[in-house]
């Protein structure tokens, strides 16, 4: 079983509850952009305390970066995240992950789910390929929304932002419904990523299904 032992570079606030980690990066350490390794904190009560969160860095960086929700109401592993500095140790395990780009389509993420898809936005961006490719962002309030300005430079118009806890002048106020979906796609015979809170996937996996999708290019994580 892999596992790396890996310090702390960096860490900051990306959103008001989102942190960016910036990690050493082990030697010869490949992945695909879209996976993900368990993580625990290599400190005493932690270690057996594994959870998996996505890679957003790309592998010819010179370091790793994950971008992690911290919920400080609950006494568990992001909360333990947060109050962690630069040098402080991780323990990167076995890497995984089903949501790998196959071809232009479009992403829908909801809240933290967003993280898979911003290694494979940045890589395509690298690559000068991100084409047509769309990004459908469901959050709760406009707060929420991760790395705006960063995927709005990336994707312009491309980048369509839906909030359901409030309303605001720049955004829709919707949920990503049957009537969501048919109004904003008109090609359900492209690839689909779908990633976020486990119920929302399985909604808007089986609605896409309905609508015309192809049960091949809707890519999710496996549940």
């Amino acid at each position: 079983m892999e596992e790396h032992i890996v310090k702390i570079l960096k860490t900051e606030r990306v959103t008001h509850n989102v942190n960016r980690f910036v990690l050493e990066k082990p030697p010869s350490y490949k992945y695909i952009p879209g996976q993900a390794t368990e993580i625990c904190i290599n400190k005493p009560g932690w270690k057996d305390e594994r959870r998996p969160f996505t890679f957003t860095s790309l592998n010819d960086w010179d370091h790793l970066e994950f971008t992690i929700k911290i919920y400080d109401d609950h006494p568990g592993v992001t909360r333990q995240l947060g109050k962690l500095s630069i040098g402080d140790e991780l323990v990167l395990h076995d890497i995984f992950g089903a949501i790998n780009y196959h071809g232009e389509g479009t992403f829908i993420a909801g809240g933290a789910g967003v993280t898979p898809f911003l290694a494979i936005l940045r890589q395509l961006q690298k690559d000068n390929k991100l084409g047509n490719n769309r990004l459908i962002f469901s959050n709760r309030t406009e707060k929420d929304i991760i790395l705006k300005d960063e995927l709005t430079q990336m994707l312009g118009k491309r980048f369509v932002n839906t909030i359901t806890d409030e309303k605001t002048d720049l955004y829709d106020h919707a949920r990503i419904d049957e009537t969501y979906l048919k109004k904003q796609i008109r090609d359900f015979s492209q690839y689909f990523y779908v990633c976020g809170p486990d119920p929302m996937v399985e909604g808007i996996h089986d609605l896409l299904l309905k609508l015309g999708a192809d049960k091949s290019k809707v890519v999710i994580e496996q549940f």
